[in-house]
């Protein structure tokens, strides 16, 4: 497994990270397992996970992926070896209705309080990667960043960073934690695939990445991870209807641009996306989610994939924008 760097920390981190999402709800406990034995055994060490997953699932009420993991960890022995990140901030559901009262905030106690519950699922000692999981406007960036601060003096978190927010509330965040010595996000993770989101397109409550972020993440060394990166498989679908929000005039461009270049690679649609996803510019780290072991190994032989500059830049005007949508 190629490894990258992670943001200015000196540390680095898998190429692709495994994000967990439905481990220990959708997906059963032997099948997880089967997938994260896969993924450490091609050297993987990046696992993605974050407190509330995944409490929408009817019959689960959210920290089953963590608690999986914990299990997991527990079973191999193998915790030196891993980067764990995990989430804090997103909003607490039971079923697919949101808990009365909860919502997503990053306020100081809450930041504590879920780092603690975390830890003790995970059965970890410090998280190497603390994400503020959706971004709070009512809460002062000095209050969140502090906090923050005091779990990585305490030593129950490494590094910290954001995720589903705008360039500016980033940049706005740096500028907190530069004036106040406080510990800085690392990186930002965020919607983002290689068909770009048609103007005025609405993730709510997910933030896609946009030009600007992308620019901020190249000029101040902040790495991108890309959650989404493969649209459920989208790309790899024989009759694909497109999300409305990635209906437009380059959409087709984008996806003949993907059929052309993976044929001249006998690779598949979904291998040239997260191709593109790690060498293009700025790179980024898919986050990626399957379902089997076999889907986790079409995802790895991406990593043996290199897009020549003609390639990335015929994959590059295919999704720039045509100015009619």
């Amino acid at each position: 497994m190629k490894h990258v760097p992670l943001g200015n920390t000196g540390v680095e981190v898998s190429a692709l990270c495994l994000g967990t999402m439905y481990f220990g709800s959708l997906t059963d406990e032997v099948t997880s397992f089967q997938i994260l034995d896969c993924y450490v055994e091609a050297g993987g060490t990046f696992l993605d996970t974050a407190n509330i997953y995944a409490g929408w699932v009817d019959g689960f009420v959210g920290g089953e992926s963590e608690t999986l993991l914990g299990r997991w960890l527990n079973g191999r022995s193998n915790r030196s070896h891993l980067f764990i990140a995990t989430k804090v901030g997103g909003i607490l559901h039971r079923g697919h209705e949101p808990l009365p009262g909860s919502q997503s905030g990053l306020r100081a106690a809450q930041i504590e309080a879920e780092c603690e519950k975390s830890l003790r699922r995970l059965g970890i000692e410090t998280i190497d990667l603390y994400y503020g999981h959706m971004d709070d406007r009512s809460t002062p960036w000095e209050e969140t960043l502090e906090a923050f601060t005091r779990l990585i003096k305490a030593g129950k978190v490494r590094f910290i960073g954001a995720s589903n927010i705008a360039a500016w509330r980033l940049a706005q965040a740096r500028c907190v934690s530069i004036a106040n010595d406080w510990d800085s996000y690392c990186c930002v993770q965020q919607r983002f695939s290689y068909l770009r989101p048609r103007v005025g397109a609405n993730f709510s409550p997910q933030v896609a990445a946009d030009d600007d972020l992308l620019d901020y993440c190249q000029t101040e060394g902040v790495t991108l991870l890309a959650y989404s990166p493969l649209l459920g498989g989208l790309y790899g679908e024989a009759n694909r209807v497109l999300p409305e929000q990635y209906v437009s005039s380059q959409s087709s461009n984008c996806l003949a641009a993907l059929n052309e270049i993976a044929a001249e690679h006998y690779a598949t649609t979904h291998q040239i996306v997260l191709a593109w996803l790690c060498q293009n510019s700025p790179n980024a780290i898919p986050v990626i989610g399957v379902e089997t072991a076999q889907q986790l190994q079409e995802n790895l032989r991406s990593l043996d994939i290199t897009l020549s500059n003609s390639q990335l830049n015929r994959l590059n005007r295919a999704r720039t924008p045509n100015g009619d949508d």
